[in-house]
């Protein structure tokens, strides 16, 4: 079930307490004897009685590592919006709907995944709390009402290790339940719960809000974005079974006998990439296994003697098209249960599971299993897609599409970079974050994302390259892409005091890079890992250079984020920063063509002894204006045109798009989506962290389309900053007719193009209070609020 956002309050305030400047009411609690560091699953219960009807009833609600609440047996939310224990989100919801005159019961599953938890995870202990922000004569706090609290032992982890995937996992294990252990119907009213424990104080008793006198192990802060979205999704077929007849019953609600003494495998596929929580409802079964395998895409067989999980084969290699399974098997990450013969068990995962592929692998004993009914259940951010693209091609239409679901499956709580690691990387949230804005209008979990990376900053300066992370990883060009998203936030809202908190953090960044410019102009001795794309030219993706000599394209990297410094700088009246930036982005630029530009070539080189030439720094040049204006029209050409330079993958296409549009190249865009209809073409319905063989199938930074279709075919974009006015500047390419809807802060943008051999017909609207400028060819009409239709020759 999905909590209606308009039951949800995220301010953190309720009628009788501030929770961010006092103590709270309630404690944190903890169960009283087991390890409060360890893998557990634990269950809370407080039973209380109600005297008359409630109109409201809002309560605060947070645990460590993660809950879901229950309220006489429905489940209402769980979390916590994830972040760290400096900040420490809790979530404000209303129950009364939820309660009736007389008893009733609060109940909420606690899960410490403990040493095996995602990377992702910032924990302190297991912890819950729960509190109500006014008393109508019960107490029902954590910590003083009569809390009860067992341990779940059904529940034991699946270790899922990056050997056994063959490729670095970082998000944590999977479920192994023994049905025998669990307390069936726990969280209902008249569960008996009278063995159950007194829950203990936590070391750290109370709780207090960020910035309070005392501080705490936790520093609660409200949740600043809406829940999930959580939506039902039938699977579409079953495709392979074996040592049983094909039969979907369970897939529609309809029960399937797996027979007594049976050994059978049941492999589904939804037919699509999905992510969320599977539901399986199943009955009797006694002292069976159930093995459930998740996987993005089949691999192809390999001999006996080769080992998928001996980490000698490349999986990615193996995959083929997506939509043939013949001579395939399945390969991923996977929960084992024990059925203990009861009626109507249920089972849905404690985390995120990722697929499109699902395998069933039952064994049986004396009692037959009855398979009642499979489900997913998608979750995810609950973007809505206001924009909308009519290009009146098949295949432009199947790309936009895909690439919606790819960024729709890679956002929940935060932007996610893949199921292997369920990580929030700068690099890829920035192109998130851009494409969340350009189709839903939706700023806020690119809001969070900025924040959190600016809470992830270290003594020396930096953001790390991904947080909320457990493990620090520093990529310094991600710290410079962290402040190019807070100029991105400058250019689309108009939200200065959001914005302020954050020039600490740039200036420290900058300054990180700042004192590594040498006498000669150029930026030495950098450490960390300097990753910037997967391209096979640069050794663990970073360019030459970078870390034992000069890099043009780590030098460029900066100028890039110096330049939007500026920017936002500038609007704050930060002028002693503005001109010291200016004054090195000049420095840098100017040594960057004395000492790598090769005149023969009429490219940047790598590094000074030009050997090496890539798309990527050459892109950067365009970006910065390190080449002049007049010369960049052709530099793109050669960008294009050489195949001997290091090519870009589709993660820094990004860039190269931006460079083809800055030089009035735009129409070439829909010339270069090989990639991503090579992927559709191979059976994909997201698209992948590289262009070929990609690890992961679903990958954020890969959806650029959306951005695309909108910022560069359509050409709608800001004209100055807070997006106070608008630039309209079509590419059409080999299309002759485009419409396309925009949601801008004040409201809707639409477009409607019909292009002819030397013209155009336009007709746009602008909403109330907009106004802009349309440009084509060389061309530019005013444009001002509410509809205008003309022709331009």
């Amino acid at each position: 079930m999905s909590t209606p956002e308009s039951k949800v309050t995220v301010n953190g305030s309720g009628k009788d307490i501030d929770l961010l400047k006092y103590s709270w009411k309630a404690q944190w609690i903890t169960h009283p004897t087991e390890s409060t560091l360890d893998y557990g699953v634990f269950l809370f219960r407080h039973v209380f009685s109600l005297k008359k009807e409630v109109d409201e009833f809002n309560v605060f609600v947070s645990a460590d590592n993660r809950y879901r609440l229950f309220v006489n047996g429905e489940r209402v939310c769980y979390g916590p919006s994830i972040g760290d224990t400096q900040h420490q989100r809790y979530e404000t919801i209303d129950i009364s709907h939820q309660l009736k005159v007389g008893e009733n019961v609060i109940a909420a599953e606690v899960v410490n995944f403990g040493e095996y938890r995602s990377v992702s995870q910032v924990t302190y202990q297991t912890g819950f709390i729960f509190q109500a922000d006014r008393d109508l004569d019960i107490d029902v706090n954590t910590g003083s009402a009569d809390w009860r609290v067992i341990k779940n032992h059904a529940f034991s982890p699946v270790n899922i290790t990056s050997e056994m995937m063959n490729a670095y996992y970082a998000a944590g294990p999977c479920d192994r339940i023994d049905d025998s252990k669990y307390p069936w119907g726990w969280s209902q009213l008249n569960f008996n719960d009278k063995n159950w424990l007194k829950p203990k104080s936590t070391t750290t008793e109370f709780a207090v809000g960020r910035g309070f006198l005392y501080g705490g192990a936790w520093h609660l802060v409200p949740r600043t974005i809406p829940f999930m979205e959580e939506k039902t999704e039938q699977f579409s077929e079953i495709i392979r079974v074996e040592g049983i007849e094909k039969n979907e019953g369970f897939l529609r609600n309809k029960a399937s006998v797996i027979p007594a003494n049976s050994k059978v495998k049941i492999l589904i596929d939804q037919s699509y990439h999905t992510t969320g929580y599977p539901e399986l409802t199943y009955s009797k079964g006694k002292n069976s296994e159930i093995k459930i395998t998740y996987a993005e895409a089949l691999l192809q067989d390999v001999s006996p003697n080769e080992n998928v999980s001996d980490g000698n084969l490349n999986l990615v290699d193996l995959k083929g098209n997506r939509n043939d399974f013949e001579g395939k098997s399945i390969f991923g990450y996977y929960d084992i249960l024990l059925p203990d013969g009861g009626e109507n068990r249920f089972f849905k995962p404690l985390s995120r599971r990722t697929y499109r592929f699902i395998e069933l692998e039952i064994s049986t004993k004396e009692e037959a299993l009855v398979l009642e009914n499979y489900q997913g259940v998608f979750t995810g951010y609950p973007f809505k897609e206001k924009a909308k693209v009519e290009t009146g091609n098949a295949t432009l239409d199947k790309i936009w599409d895909a690439a919606w679901k790819t960024l729709r499956n890679s956002a929940d709580e935060m932007y996610y970079d893949s199921y292997y690691e369920n990580l929030q990387y700068i690099g890829d949230t920035k192109i998130a974050s851009l494409i969340s804005i350009y189709v839903s209008g939706d700023d806020r979990l690119m809001r969070k994302a900025i924040q959190q990376f600016d809470d992830s900053r270290l003594s020396e300066g930096l953001t790390q390259s991904r947080y909320p992370s457990n493990i620090v990883q520093i990529i310094p060009p991600f710290s410079l892409i962290w402040v190019d998203m807070i100029y991105d936030y400058f250019m689309y809202r108009n939200d200065p005091e959001f914005l302020r908190q954050f020039i600490p953090g740039i200036k420290s960044v900058i300054d990180w890079f700042a004192i590594r410019v040498d006498k000669t102009g150029m930026l030495t001795n950098l450490k960390w890992w300097n990753f910037t794309d997967w391209t096979i030219d640069f050794p663990s993706g970073i360019p030459q250079g970078a870390d034992d000599g000069y890099s043009a394209n780590i030098a460029l990297q900066f100028v890039k984020t110096l330049e939007n410094a500026q920017a936002v700088f500038s609007y704050f009246d930060l002028e002693y920063e503005v001109k010291n930036y200016q004054t090195l982005s000049n420095k840098i630029k100017k040594a960057v063509l004395e000492k790598c530009f090769d005149a023969k070539k009429g490219l940047i080189a790598e590094t000074p002894d030009k050997t090496e030439f890539s798309q990527h720094t050459n892109i950067l040049g365009i970006l910065t204006d390190t080449f002049k204006v007049n010369v960049q029209e052709e530099v793109m050409h050669k960008i294009l045109g050489d195949d001997t330079l290091f090519q870009a993958t589709i993660y820094f296409k990004f860039y190269l798009f931006r460079a083809l549009q800055k030089v009035g190249l735009g129409d070439k865009y829909f010339d270069l989506l090989d990639s991503w209809k090579g992927m559709i073409d191979n059976g994909m319905t997201t698209y992948g962290e590289t262009d070929i063989n990609p690890r992961s199938e679903c990958h954020a930074w890969s959806s650029s389309p959306n951005f695309d279709y909108l910022h560069t075919v359509a050409g709608i974009y800001p004209r100055e900053h807070s997006f106070k006015s608008v630039i309209i500047a079509p590419n059409l390419g080999k299309l002759n007719r485009l419409k396309a809807e925009f949601p801008h802060p004040q409201g809707m943008i639409k477009v409607n193009y019909v292009k002819k051999e030397d013209s155009i017909e336009a007709e746009i609207l602008l909403p109330e209070g907009l106004k802009g400028e349309f440009q084509w060819k060389g061309k530019s009409k005013v444009l001002s609020a509410g509809k205008q239709k003309f022709s331009v020759n």
